[in-house]
């Protein structure tokens, strides 16, 4: 970094610097005002002996950042400090690089945030393969699976598994993906039919792989049918259309709504309802989420859908991460609330340790 003291005028003292903790972008300029002077004329050259060009005029601060620099090259600097009766003009300043840094030392507290987060679910991902058991809170939705497909299989009727409407990229869908393995599972133990209709042909590809896989896991392979896991259309209220259609003609004695869903989430809920179905809904997209509380039997909120898959298959990663990943919330949120009465009261400890906002 080079440092570059001028004093004119023994009244005003600028500062040209490397900007720190950035890309190697910005070239930071400072000085101390003085009543004499009411504004403040940068310019800026890439040679000492050539023309320079004023880049800004100021008149209430006493910092700049002169972005519009190209890392690694020599800049020069004059500056005309103007009065209402004089100017006085600076000695020219240079030469001034901007470099890249490698590390963002004001950012190193969130550094020690996702460090803590990491070992917290690496901990418990041990203690989950040492076969510890860790407790992980009920869901009713989720523990209501089970009763739900046996429902269906008293009364003869088969299940219905809709995993929103978003291609396979989405989170949602992945989560719903893994959700769906389970169900199938279940299904194909007691012999129940299993409709999962599609709107996206990739979606559809994964959910016949899933199914099929989980009917060999049970010793069911005869159970799967690829034509109940089928794409219906692309098209948003298409596709809601088709699924009310299976729902009226098969009249499915539970269904599942588990993934991305809008609009059309009411209309599929409300055709399920007039059915006399149970209904088990999930997304992540708080807008949607009022509608399945008001028409469904169970609604996933928010989280529980990732947590869902975790919940349903007791596998050690799983769980571990889900367990690792409460307890850093956890602390995070005791640290938000000491924070809070931090500032409250006056000390500003944990504030200045966790501001990262660039002035």
């Amino acid at each position: 970094m080079l440092l570059i003291l001028l004093v004119f005028a023994n009244q005003v003292e600028l500062k040209a610097f490397d900007t720190p903790n950035d890309g190697g972008s910005s070239i930071t300029l400072e000085w101390h005002p003085d009543t004499l002077f009411n504004s403040y004329v940068i310019f800026r050259s890439v040679d000492p002996e050539g023309n320079f060009e004023q880049i800004c005029e100021l008149s209430d601060r006493t910092t700049y950042f002169d972005t519009q620099v190209v890392g690694g090259e020599d800049y020069y600097y004059r500056v005309e400090a103007r009065g209402r009766e004089s100017a006085v003009s600076s000695y020219i300043v240079g030469p001034v690089r901007a470099f890249p840094q490698i590390f963002n030392t004001s950012r190193i507290n969130i550094a020690v945030c996702i460090v803590v987060l990491f070992f917290a679910i690496i901990y418990y991902i041990t203690r989950a393969r040492r076969g510890q058991r860790l407790f992980i809170r009920k869901i009713p939705g989720i523990t209501a699976v089970e009763e739900a497909i046996g429902r269906a299989t008293e009364m003869g009727k088969p299940v219905l598994y809709v995993p929103g409407i978003m291609d396979i990229d989405e989170p949602e869908t992945i989560a719903s993906m893994s959700i769906l393995g389970r169900v199938a599972e279940k299904t194909a133990e007691y012999g129940t039919p299993l409709y999962v209709p599609t709107s996206k042909a990739m979606v559809m590809s994964m959910a016949q792989q899933v199914v099929k896989e989980a009917s060999i896991r049970v010793g069911r392979p005869d159970w799967f049918n690829i034509d109940n896991v089928r794409y219906l259309t692309d098209d948003q209220f298409g596709y809601v259309s088709a699924v009310d259609g299976i729902m009226v003609r098969e009249k499915p004695a539970t269904n599942f709504y588990l993934g991305k869903f809008y609009a059309e989430s009411l209309i599929l809920a409300e055709t399920g309802f007039s059915t006399g179905a149970i209904q088990i809904a999930g997304t992540a997209l708080p807008d949607q989420l009022p509608f399945f509380v008001a028409a469904c039997d169970y609604t996933l909120l928010g989280e529980e859908l990732y947590a869902a898959s975790a919940y349903l298959s007791q596998e050690p990663v799983q769980l571990g991460s889900l367990k690792g990943q409460d307890v850093g919330k956890l602390i995070f949120v005791i640290v938000v609330i000491l924070g809070v009465l931090d500032r409250l009261v006056g000390f500003d400890i944990l504030y200045n340790l966790f501001n990262t906002a660039q002035q």
